[in-house]
């Protein structure tokens, strides 16, 4: 995808499968982290508190991903290996077929926040 500099235009250019799906996660990292700042970091979407990104997403050719703090990644291990979806260090990968849950989102962007000391 070209450079976009907002989350409206970056969700826009997305594949279009992903586009909803990309919203309902905007949307939900929004709640969960209510006093963050939308930013456009590293080409892709993200939740920033003070200088410090707490979330971030991405839409890939086959697939979307959350990135967050690595702590958050390990202490939800269990949950994001029972929804059978693919973690990295630092994400989540999940497809239209095997989304995300709200839930998920939810504990992964308040635990990254908590990690990162805010």
């Amino acid at each position: 995808m070209a450079k976009k500099d907002n989350h409206d235009a970056y969700i826009a250019a997305a594949p279009a499968p992903f586009r909803a799906m990309l919203g309902q996660l905007r949307a939900q990292l929004s709640r969960a982290l209510p006093d963050a700042k939308e930013v456009m970091k590293y080409d892709m979407p993200g939740f920033q508190i003070e200088d410090t990104i707490i979330a971030g997403y991405a839409a890939f050719s086959k697939q979307c991903g959350l990135y967050v703090d690595p702590g958050a990644i390990a202490a939800h291990a269990d949950e994001i290996a029972a929804l059978k979806l693919k973690a990295t260090k630092t994400g989540v990968t999940f497809s239209v077929s095997n989304p995300i849950t709200g839930e998920l989102v939810e504990k992964l962007a308040v635990s990254s926040r908590r990690k990162k000391g805010l």
